[in-house]
């Protein structure tokens, strides 16, 4: 699956008094049949993509469909398969923040009247980057609530997770046979001196929290008392051992620049650079949850050589077919996004009005050196992959196919097996 995405953070900033908001400020509101032009001129098929939530869920059982409507109208006439975003580093006004205990409960809602509105949709990530959300909004004191201790990322971590399991539960009676792509950020942390080991020791047990818990996996010794010790209660974690549903999930992972950090002793990092890369990385994370992967995010500037970005797309290419060929099933890439972005230099924390280029298209629309080699690239690779194994093919259902027979047959197939999964005892973790 060759994808990209348009950027749909929305974040609030200022004490919750200002929304910075992607797609408004990278034109999308107004543009949006011109982007999707843009997505078919360059050869994708998948589209990382959803509509801004705090526009659309109005209020407990309210919605304003119409921007979603004309949009996955649009993209499912011309047969592109949307990877849905219902959440994104942020929420409407009237839930607050995450630490509002409430927002699972209302996300699940969310996200069953969503499926029931777009049964055709297949394709989710209902919360993106759910370490990254957590971390930035209440352990960096970025985003949203700003709280910047252990207690509110904890808080913080186990709403968004369980808004996250309970949202894929809720779209699984609706669409029996979706499939979830986790676009989390893949991380690791680089001892400085002997004296950081167990800093970074720390922070590299806390990078897989969101994962274990949303797959269902028991944390580290360590790690679970972290999570004791700073809000969680043991029903709380009872619950993500009990409502596992990695059967239904492709482990996506999201690879920068700024991914890998050198600690220091007394506990503070900065970016150490491309160290380890996608591939070890990646390698890590799959060792863990033994799920097929799909790169689900990367980027880099267009520099003053104009280059810069075409680089980057050939290493974390590279880097992809390395993990395929040393065995770890890989099912897609992703570059992000497929407009330049808002503000990311400042990690969206002030609204400066600059542009950063990271896209395949420059904001005038204009396709950057990176979408030409990204267009090139998929001509050139789209049909050698499949060749190599049918085992690896993801059972995707096209827009465009999503009333056919075989499509409703795989429908029906899959509520047999996840009503059979649920009724084993205990659903145990099985690798």
């Amino acid at each position: 699956m060759f994808a990209t995405g348009i950027e749909n953070s929305i974040p609030t900033i200022n004490n919750g008094r200002t929304r910075v908001d992607q797609m408004d400020s990278c034109g999308h509101y107004e543009r949006w049949r011109e982007d999707f032009d843009l997505v078919e001129d360059i050869g994708i098929q998948f589209l990382r993509y959803g509509p801004p939530i705090h526009r659309t869920f109005l209020a407990p059982g309210k919605y304003d469909w119409e921007f979603a409507d004309l949009t996955l109208a649009d993209l499912k006439r011309r047969d592109i398969s949307p990877i849905i975003d219902l959440c994104h580093f942020g929420v409407p006004d009237w839930l607050g923040n995450f630490q509002n205990p409430d927002f699972a409960p209302q996300l699940a809602t969310y996200a069953a009247a969503f499926a029931e509105r777009y049964p055709w949709v297949q394709l989710y990530t209902p919360v993106n980057e759910m370490f990254i959300c957590a971390i930035f909004s209440a352990k960096y004191g970025w985003w949203n609530e700003q709280m910047t201790t252990d207690r509110a990322f904890v808080t913080a971590l186990k709403n968004i997770v369980k808004a996250n399991v309970l949202a894929m539960m809720e779209i699984l009676k609706r669409r029996p046979d979706a499939i979830f792509i986790q676009s989390e950020s893949s991380e690791y942390f680089h001892a400085d001196s002997p004296a950081a080991i167990g800093p970074a020791e720390k922070m590299n047990a806390r990078r897989f929290l969101s994962l274990d818990l949303n797959y269902g996996r028991r944390v580290d010794s360590e790690m679970y008392e972290y999570l004791m010790d700073n809000g969680m209660t043991r029903e709380e974690y009872h619950f993500f051992l009990h409502n596992r549903l990695k059967q239904h999930c492709i482990l996506g992972n999201d690879y920068y620049m700024t991914n890998e950090h050198r600690v220091h002793a007394d506990g503070l990092t900065e970016s150490s650079g491309e160290v380890f890369g996608y591939a070890e990385i990646t390698r890590q994370y799959y060792n863990r949850y033994r799920l097929p992967v799909m790169h689900t995010e990367t980027n880099m500037k267009q520099g003053p050589n104009g280059d810069e970005a075409v680089q980057w797309l050939w290493k974390e290419w590279a880097n992809v077919l390395r993990i395929r060929n040393v065995g770890i099933p890989t099912v897609g890439f992703t570059w992000y996004s497929l407009t330049d972005q808002v503000d990311w230099d400042t990690a969206l924390r002030e609204q400066n009005g600059n542009v950063n280029p990271l896209g395949l298209y420059d904001l005038d629309r204009n396709i950057r050196p990176v979408g030409r080699a990204y267009k090139k690239l998929i001509s050139d690779w789209r049909e050698v992959l499949p060749a190599s194994s049918v085992c690896l093919s993801v059972p995707i259902v096209p827009p465009s196919q999503a009333d056919r027979m075989h499509a409703l047959r795989q429908k029906a197939l899959s509520a047999a097996a996840n009503d059979a999964f649920v009724a084993q005892p205990g659903n145990p973790e099985i690798g």
